[in-house]
């Protein structure tokens, strides 16, 4: 009988590949162990983190992040985070179900810690479950792809490269999860005259500190969370900057900061960039500027996945897959975390990893390739119908979704406290730009979120 089970165990237990130790990289290990799986994950950088991991030298990657000249399309740095980042949303929300992220003595305990306070979150988190034994550092995935079928079951072949001996090792896996994030690979406009420009051009995915543009002309391109920090961190030490929105209709904190800063000015679109330096915006207004700083967000890149043709990137929409996480002709060996944006990441990522690994086990199950396929489709029909551009696609912004995705799994719906204190966050970022990460009224909701169980039962 014990024998019988314990054969029955191994023959669900697979051999599983996750690519990446950020946070969706993380999670998916550990979730993936729990449910009895050999998990080896592979990660390009020194430590875990990801994204979180900052970098601060930037010197040997493209100023635009173009990495068509680099081996198999991969870029040499691959976080893409500035010196003073903080937290957009409050620390309460971040954390995993079952591994709130804590205010610690000695660290930085703001409620809107700066990054490196979340990476060493991580390094707790990986610490706490045991995850470094799993992880191989300093290796660089460089293709992945089917073995041969040998019946119905599918395996994969991973070829890695480790960084500093330049070892490449070949290895079958039964199953393979991707975990590589996206925000490394920048997006660019196509602007006229992009290409001829002679002067100083960069994504903000190389942006570190704000001293390189001192007394510059800097116009930033793009109005999101990091295009708004970034005009606000420059305006001290640039002689002027000038924010080019797609739209003028400006948040109202937005508006209170130009207001502030005599150097700070908004406009439209760029409709050209001009030999002379000069930038033109659509509306015919001009300046004549120093350096171009794209705040233009990062697409979605997977240079070393072979799949023939069956998964796709098409303009920033992956597919396809089923509930962003399950190509349905490659399921359930191959899998990706982490797609979904504009929600709150760690449990919806936790969730995701969740339902990868019982599925793998058998414990769930999934429906046909058809099926997946038909919902897909009705999915991609109703983001048409709802006018969202397909490089949004993966921009979720639904707390409903995040519940139906964990019913999937039997994973808890997020709790009302994180719902409202995201959106209370949110809101004060739009009234009060520059001080809503170290002023805000929701006292009540924190005092709610830290008598929750998520806190209570937790014992550091």
């Amino acid at each position: 009988m014990v024998t019988f089970t314990s054969e029955a165990s191994r023959s669900r237990s697979k051999k599983v590949c996750v690519i990446g130790a950020g946070p969706a990289g993380l999670v998916s290990a550990r979730e993936l162990r729990k449910e009895g799986h050999k998990v080896v994950v592979l990660e390009q950088n020194e430590d875990v983190g990801g994204q979180w991991f900052y970098q601060p030298n930037v010197e040997e990657e493209d100023p635009l992040g173009r990495s068509s000249g680099s081996i198999n399309g991969e870029l040499k740095v691959h976080s893409s985070i500035y010196s003073s980042l903080r937290l957009t949303s409050p620390r309460e929300i971040m954390g995993y179900s079952d591994f709130p992220f804590l205010a610690k003595k000695g660290r930085d305990m703001r409620r809107f810690p700066g990054h490196k306070e979340l990476w060493l979150y991580l390094k707790d988190f990986s610490e706490a479950f045991g995850l470094r034994e799993m992880i191989r550092f300093n290796v660089r995935v460089e293709f992945v792809g089917e073995k041969e079928e040998e019946g119905d079951v599918k395996k994969w072949i991973v070829r890695s490269r480790e960084k500093f001996s330049g070892k490449v090792m070949e290895e079958i896996f039964d199953a393979v999860v991707v975990a590589t994030g996206h925000y490394s690979h920048p997006r660019l406009p196509s602007i006229k005259g992009m290409d001829s420009w002679k002067r100083k051009q960069i994504h903000s995915h190389v942006y570190r500190v704000p001293d390189p543009f001192r007394n510059e002309v800097v116009v930033v391109v793009g109005n999101s969370m990091s295009g708004q920090d970034i005009s606000m961190e420059l305006v001290e030490v640039a002689k002027e900057v000038h924010l080019s929105a797609k739209t003028l209709d400006i948040s109202s904190g937005l508006s209170k900061v130009i207001s502030k800063h005599p150097n700070l000015l908004i406009h439209p679109q760029i409709e050209s960039l001009e030999d002379d330096g000069k930038v033109i915006f659509v509306d015919g207004s001009w300046v004549v500027a120093d350096t171009i700083l794209y705040c233009t967000g990062y697409s979605y890149k997977f240079p070393f996945l072979e799949s023939k043709g069956r998964i796709e990137v098409d303009d920033d929409r992956v597919g396809p897959l089923f509930e962003h996480t399950f190509p349905p002709c490659l399921s359930p060996s191959l899998s990706f975390v982490g797609i979904p944006r504009k929600l709150i990441g760690f449990p919806f990522f936790e969730a995701q990893a969740k339902w990868i690994a019982q599925v793998l086990s058998g414990k769930s199950s999934l429906p046909s390739p058809d099926q997946m396929l038909q919902s897909v489709d009705e999915f991609y029909r109703s983001r048409d119908l709802a006018g969202v551009p397909k490089h949004n696609t993966h921009d979720i912004a639904d707390f409903t979704y995040c519940d139906k995705y964990a019913d999937y799994v039997g994973f808890p719906h997020l709790e009302d406290w994180r719902k409202l204190l995201c959106l209370s966050a949110l809101n004060n970022s739009q009234e009060n730009l520059e001080t809503y990460r170290d002023s805000w009224d929701d006292h009540e909701l924190l005092q709610e979120a830290l008598q929750s169980s998520h806190f209570t039962n937790f014992n550091s």
